[in-house]
């Protein structure tokens, strides 16, 4: 395995390192950083991806024909790997990187035609509804039913953990369409607008104060029959294709190599008995650990894309990925408040956004008690770590 980057790939680089400096307005970068929340505010999103289709970078894993660069999947890395390192915005990758594959793979030209460009251009924004009360990685239990009347689904039910949803136009929708038939055979995809008549959406607090899970309920929503994706009965197919997808996104790693920088730099920024915390033995010994594993984890990242590329299947490396990437995001988090010892106990709310340089609370140490206590769900959501293992045990070692 060649563990550098030839001089085309390095070059590739420079030029997206350079692009994005030109045309990353330094207000966006500089509220991303700052606030260094789960997501970015929204208009800085939907900003972000307006200037990005213009450059024609905006979905740069699609089909050339549907808006895609044509990039290889090593030059995909190193412009996701460039986006985060310049505190670009994150890609609001539930249309990106999931709703769109899915829809020009699955979809009718309609669809494609309706919903591409403005999942392209950040002017709609989606959510993904799949788990339920009862139904969380085991989505064969989910209960919410579409019934079908002439032109019409009639929607009933609810979702839970929505990611997004109080702020997000359309659902991305798994509803049973056969109570009688087997479990995987009764499952079906529906687009739902969220500003449908009967649809109540309620903000769920979370640990860290923040309240971007939702629930979503459904009283008789009637979602036009054109908004089925694919066929009846074939909504496993496609939530397996499309997990396929996330667990490949979820090793986290561009987000986890700059929480890496974040961490190196509040170890040069907090002094702890007369000197800087980086030269203290201990915290520093389990720094260089760290950034080991960070190391190892990217590289693994590489070499599934790089048999992603050759057509080997990935099911099972993507699950690697994903469980060890969780991982990594609670271990840096737990890192980096330890470094602020006493002081991540303050809270920051909002007014401190826009408050200039303190030297005794530096914007640097804004959000990481928030994003600690929300890593903790790394290892539960997008497929919980013991599914996972299952996943594993079946896939890689046949048990």
């Amino acid at each position: 395995m060649n563990l550098r980057f030839d001089e085309r790939d390095e070059a590739f680089r420079q030029m997206v390192r350079s692009r994005i400096a030109q045309i990353l307005p330094w207000d966006i970068s500089d509220r991303h950083r700052r606030l260094l929340a789960n997501t970015s505010h929204l208009h800085d999103q939907r900003r972000w991806f307006a200037i990005l289709d213009a450059e024609g970078w905006s979905v740069p894993a699609w089909p050339v024909e549907h808006g895609g660069t044509g990039w290889t999947a090593l030059q995909r890395f190193i412009f996701e790997d460039e986006m985060y390192a310049a505190d670009a915005p994150e890609f609001h990758w539930i249309g990106s990187h999931m709703v769109g594959p899915v829809l020009y793979t699955f979809g009718s030209k309609a669809q494609c035609d309706r919903f591409l460009q403005p999942i392209r251009d950040g002017r709609e924004i989606w959510a993904q509804g799949f788990s339920e009360p009862n139904a969380g990685s085991d989505l064969a239990s989910l209960r919410t039913q579409a019934r079908r009347e002439d032109d019409v689904y009639i929607v009933n039910g609810s979702k839970i953990w929505t990611s997004g949803a109080f702020e997000a136009d359309w659902l991305f929708c798994l509803v049973k369409t056969d109570t009688q038939g087997k479990p995987q055979r009764s499952v079906s995809c529906l687009l739902i607008d969220l500003r449908s008549p009967g649809i109540t959406i309620r903000q769920i607090r979370q640990i860290n104060n923040e309240a971007h899970l939702c629930e979503v309920f459904f009283d008789d929503v009637r979602v036009p029959a054109e908004n089925l994706v694919g066929e009846e009965g074939l909504g496993w197919t496609y939530a397996k294709f499309l997990l396929d997808h996330e667990r490949t996104t979820s090793s986290f790693i561009f987000w986890i190599k700059r929480e890496l920088t974040r961490t190196r730099e509040l170890g040069r920024t907090v002094v702890r008995n007369g000197r800087q915390l980086i030269h203290d033995p201990i915290w520093s010994g389990r720094l260089a650990v760290l950034a080991a594993e960070i190391e190892a984890h990217e590289w693994s990242v590489l070499r599934v894309l790089s048999e992603e590329s050759s057509g080997f299947p990935i099911t099972a490396a993507a699950s690697v990925l994903k469980v060890k990437g969780s991982e990594i995001q609670q271990s840096i988090t737990a890192l980096q408040v330890d470094a602020l010892g006493e002081q991540s106990l303050r809270d920051y709310g909002a007014e401190s956004l826009d408050a200039s340089t303190d030297p005794i609370w530096p914007d640097l140490y804004q959000g990481r008690t928030s994003r600690a206590l929300i890593t903790r769900a790394a290892t539960i959501f997008g497929g919980a770590q013991q599914i996972q293992k299952n996943l594993l045990a079946k896939l890689a070692l046949g048990l």
